[in-house]
């Protein structure tokens, strides 16, 4: 087994498609808050409440979340395409998100910024059928 193959969740290849986002630079605290809300929600759901934070219609705990939304609304839509493409039914998946810490590097130049650690997180994200 290698490192590849080590998920969060295996579910049956045959009824889910996957996306992954590698390397982003966004906060994993935040991020997990956001994967929490949308995990186990259907597809349009997820997608209407994080446009809904994009364009500060609704909120979590009084934040907007933003920066985290757009990311993940990316990671929807590119997992929903794979869907499309497999020829599965769109309207009936459910979302299973997580989010973990990335790789973690220093900024190596700009004098006063230098030695800031840059965040970055891994998510993952998995379209079940019901």
């Amino acid at each position: 087994m290698c490192i590849r193959d080590r998920y969060t969740f295996n579910p049956n290849p045959a009824k889910c498609v996957k996306a992954y986002g590698r390397a982003l630079k966004i906060s994993t605290k935040y991020s997990k808050i956001v994967c929490r809300k949308i995990t186990g929600m259907t597809l349009e759901k997820g997608k209407k409440l994080l446009e809904d934070l994009i364009n500060q219609k609704r909120s979590l705990d009084g934040k907007y979340y933003t920066k985290i939304s757009k990311e993940l609304l990316s990671l929807l839509k590119h997992a929903e395409n794979n869907a499309e493409y497999k020829g599965m039914d769109v309207s009936r998946m459910i979302i299973h998100a997580s989010a973990h810490k990335g790789f973690t590097f220093r900024r190596p130049r700009n004098l006063k910024r230098r030695g800031e650690k840059m965040k970055m997180t891994n998510i993952q994200i998995v379209l079940m059928k019901k």
